[in-house]
């Protein structure tokens, strides 16, 4: 009996490079549409795992019988949820409101299997330094802000901002590695297999 197919269910070249160093190539790279607006009331860890959870089911939908693997990762300044970036405004209030303070990163995994969804939450506190105007103007003119939770992202310009970060630096960038390697094997995808 062959395994079953591999699927990722997200549009992230972040995501894929991220199981690429892993040794796992899915089989099969879709994008889901799924609503990322919180609900009302909705705190920070519930929603990230609910966006995992949702696009795992829809990557399901459109691949029954295979495993697929599905994240989300919201960025929350207490119980605030900032923003997927998608305008420069949004990232520079991001970065403002970042500027010389904590924040937690979390995302959330789902693996959706014919026998249901498992799921894993992994929070990483990230510091970033206090930005000077100059700074935040020259972040947001590179533009690596784009679509990214929280305004910035970590693996590239802003990495210079982090003065702390404790937890996995992998799941900041968007997929945590240790524990989505051992969702996988779990199901029976052995990181190096593939």
């Amino acid at each position: 009996m062959s395994a079953p197919a591999f699927v990722l269910a997200s549009a992230s070249p972040r995501r894929l490079a991220l199981l690429e160093q892993m040794g796992l190539k899915p089989d099969r790279v879709i994008s889901t549409d799924v609503d990322e607006t919180p609900l009302k009331g909705e705190l920070p860890r519930a929603l990230a795992q609910r966006l995992a959870r949702l696009k795992a089911e829809a990557g399901a939908t459109a691949a029954p019988e295979a495993l697929v693997l599905a994240a989300d990762t919201v960025v929350a300044c207490g119980r605030r949820i900032l923003p997927k970036a998608e305008t420069e405004t949004q990232a520079r209030d991001c970065l403002t409101l970042l500027s010389g303070r904590a924040h937690i990163v979390m995302t959330a995994i789902a693996l959706a299997t014919p026998r249901g969804v498992r799921e894993r939450l992994v929070e990483t506190r990230v510091k970033l330094k206090r930005l000077t105007a100059a700074e935040i103007d020259a972040y947001v003119a590179c533009r690596e802000w784009e679509g990214k939770a929280g305004g910035y992202g970590v693996q590239g310009r802003a990495g210079k901002f982090v003065l702390s970060l404790n937890g996995s630096y992998s799941a900041v960038v968007g997929l945590p590695l240790y524990e989505t390697a051992a969702l996988l094997e779990s199901a029976g995808v052995a990181a190096f297999s593939r």
